[in-house]
């Protein structure tokens, strides 16, 4: 198989051209092509109005080792990799003790699905509901402000990111090629087949709902077990070592293995883990403002004269910039076409978040722009403190929200003149249960109020009309990772001082994404599996 790379067509080309091109650049006939696929499409759009798709192809041809001579030198022509996925081990025989997995998001998904695969019969306990009546108790809380604690945004069958874009992008490196096997499960398990080969996948939320129910019946096919409404209340912990869990219907389960993939948002497991003197350590997050915009301004600043294209879909961007008070601010898990959402776990609290369906075709785009701090900004030394002030903060803008989930909103000409708004103009606002219009300098600290009016003009230099005086923000996003680090060690991901337990994924402080958290949950079940296996 040889590997095709830099084919540049443009946006209306048919597939004849583009074989075309293929056969062109590696100077053969269509009787010497045996097959190929797409490996990988992007588009550029650096040139303005001059928007190209990029391809890179995976060609199998009659006579591969002379056309590699011939053509040695050439760029962009080179022997494909074999990117096949191999679970390392295979458990043994007899296993006195099921492996436990906490967590049923991308990270506790991928962790339970390999140690399946591998024969370990996983136990996986989720605190939450299956992902259709978490789904339910969602849309309750959005349109009746019914908040159920177990199950959210946060808690449930898939994790945070099931109501999110559904983003399959990642910048981690990744030789051992999980992400590919990741996206083929996906795929396998009911996900649009473009998600393997395009620059920028995603699957949105209501697809990921038939997805993550598919991945559950893989992992009980392969012999696993999982339970749902089956919170974590307590980790024995017997001379540094994992000896059980405890859950809150009053249930033992003995087991020496437990991978912990809770999320960001299990505070009560955070601290009962602090109790039982699990190392963990504070960490940097981002604080900040959901905005929003019209989809369609987005995509005339992105694509130009193409905006609009169907090959090209909702425009996305990524913005960056450093404060003059050394603070970051940058967008962050940005939804074309997509809605602002309730995203609150605790009684008493407003968090935003943003989520995208597959078709990306709502009238707004919206984004986080946060800004970056550091534990010194906690507020005291300890390792919960970022949990503390997310909680603080959280308060606050239900207070300025009314007490009734709705969030706090300004318009943005408001927040940057310094003056409260009172009502919408052009860009509606899409978060339910509703928002109060307010003075939003009220519900960060001056630090990141400060940053957030020096780079929202910023922004508007790179992308015109992102200040647009209309456009909407909407407090509070504090959920953008975790504010603590749950320390494991780098040769065989264990706890630093907890013998047989795994901190995994972005609860853990060691992921931030989708994709992200189910590679770090497949590395963590590769090491359990390697300590059970026999040598």
């Amino acid at each position: 198989m040889l590997r095709l790379t830099e084919i540049r067509l443009g946006l209306e080309h048919t597939e004849a051209e583009l074989r075309a091109a293929m056969l062109r650049a590696l100077g053969i006939t269509d009787a010497e092509l045996v097959a190929w696929h797409v490996r990988r499409r992007g588009y550029d759009a650096r040139k303005g109005g001059e928007i190209v798709f990029v391809y890179t192809l995976d060609v199998e041809v009659r006579g591969e080792a002379a056309l590699l001579v011939k053509l040695r030198g050439r760029p962009h022509v080179a022997r494909a990799p074999d990117e096949t996925y191999r679970y390392p081990v295979r458990a043994p025989a007899s296993l006195a003790k099921r492996p436990v997995v906490i967590g049923t998001g991308p990270c506790g998904i991928f962790a339970g699905l390999s140690l399946a695969r591998m024969g370990f019969r996983p136990i996986i306990l989720e605190r939450g509901r299956i992902v259709r009546e978490r789904t339910h108790d969602v849309w309750g809380f959005w349109r009746e402000r019914r908040l159920n604690p177990e199950s959210n945004v946060q808690f449930g069958e898939g994790g945070a990111g099931t109501f999110s874009d559904g983003k399959l992008h990642t910048g981690i490196k990744d030789r051992g090629y999980r992400i590919r096997q990741i996206l083929k499960d996906f795929v396998d398990c009911g996900a649009p087949a473009e998600i393997i080969y395009i620059s920028k996948p995603h699957i949105g939320t209501l697809r990921l709902v038939k997805v993550v129910e598919n991945l559950r019946h893989r992992i009980e096919e392969l012999g696993g077990e999982i339970r749902f409404e089956a919170r974590v209340t307590d980790i024995a912990i017997e001379n540094g070592a994992v000896r059980g869990v405890t859950l809150a219907n009053g249930a033992h389960i003995e087991t020496d293995r437990v991978v912990l993939a809770v999320g960001h948002s299990a505070r009560d497991t955070f601290e009962m883990l602090h109790g039982r003197g699990v190392h963990i350590e504070a960490k940097p997050f981002s604080i900040g403002f959901r905005i929003e915009h019209p989809q369609d301004q987005i995509n005339r600043c992105r694509l130009g004269p193409r905006a609009g294209n169907p090959a090209l879909g909702a425009a996305d961007y990524k913005l960056v910039h450093h404060g003059t008070n050394g603070r970051s601010v940058y967008s962050f898990c940005m939804c074309p076409g997509g809605q602002v959402v309730a995203a609150t776990s605790e009684a008493g609290g407003v968090v935003t978040n943003g989520m995208s369906h597959y078709s990306r075709n709502e009238r707004n785009a919206n984004a986080g722009i946060v800004v970056g701090i550091l534990p010194s900004d906690f507020g005291a030394d300890h390792p919960l403190a970022g949990i503390a002030l997310q909680r603080q903060l959280e308060a606050r803008a239900f207070e300025l929200g009314g007490r009734n989930y709705n969030a706090p909103a300004q318009l943005v000409g408001d927040f940057l003149a310094g003056r409260s708004s009172t009502a919408v103009g052009a860009v509606i606002p899409s978060y339910t249960p509703g928002v109060t219009w307010t003075d939003l300098s009220q519900a960060l600290p001056d630090y990141a109020i400060a940053a957030l009016r020096e780079a929202i003009p910023a922004f508007d230099r790179n992308l015109r009309g992102f200040a647009r005086p209309d456009a909407v923000l909407t407090a509070v996003e504090t959920r953008t990772s975790a504010p603590i680090r749950i320390t494991r060690r780098d040769q065989d991901y264990e706890s630093v001082n907890t013998k047989g337990l795994y901190p995994a994924g972005e609860g853990a402080g060691f992921a931030g994404g989708i994709i992200s958290a189910a590679v770090d949950g497949m590395k963590v079940a590769e090491a359990v599996a390697r300590s059970l296996a026999p040598p």
